[in-house]
């Protein structure tokens, strides 16, 4: 692994007061549910990577639209360190066409409730149900 930060890509897709989930299949965070996404292939923009990425994981369609927040995902080793370092990047996503199906790396893909997502029960990735709202809300403002 790199001794640097990777960066990657998620897809935040907001339809009809729900947000498409996929349940990683991979580390970091396998089995735990968080956004479709992915590194960013060199020469690829950040927009075109979170497309890709969402339909390779769910079979959804869709047009990308503003980034609009980064966090940070870490793979610990089980010795204490930092395994591999990904900085995930935002875009929010307006959903275009298809049902979600997992595909690629993920074992489940699925639309949830905003307003249950901190109720559900869902184990979730660091930081996801956040992403979640600002998502939301920056959905809300395109209307």
């Amino acid at each position: 692994m790199p001794s640097h930060p990777v960066p990657a890509t998620i897809a935040a897709v907001i339809r009809d007061g729900q947000v498409l989930l996929v349940r990683r299949a991979n580390p970091p965070d396998a089995g735990l549910w968080g956004f479709p996404g992915g590194k960013i292939d060199h020469g690829e923009t950040i927009e075109a990577a979170a497309v890709r990425e969402l339909f390779e994981e769910t079979g959804i369609r869709a047009e990308a639209g503003p980034v609009f927040t980064a966090v940070d995902a870490m793979d610990l080793a089980t010795t204490g360190g930092v395994h591999a370092h990904y900085v995930l990047i935002a875009v929010l996503c307006r959903w275009a066409a298809g049902e979600p199906q997992a595909g690629d790396d993920a074992l489940e893909a699925a639309w949830h409730d905003l307003d249950g997502l901190d109720h559900a029960g869902l184990a979730m990735s660091f930081g996801v149900a956040d992403v979640a709202r600002q998502a939301a809300i920056l959905a809300s403002l395109a209307v």
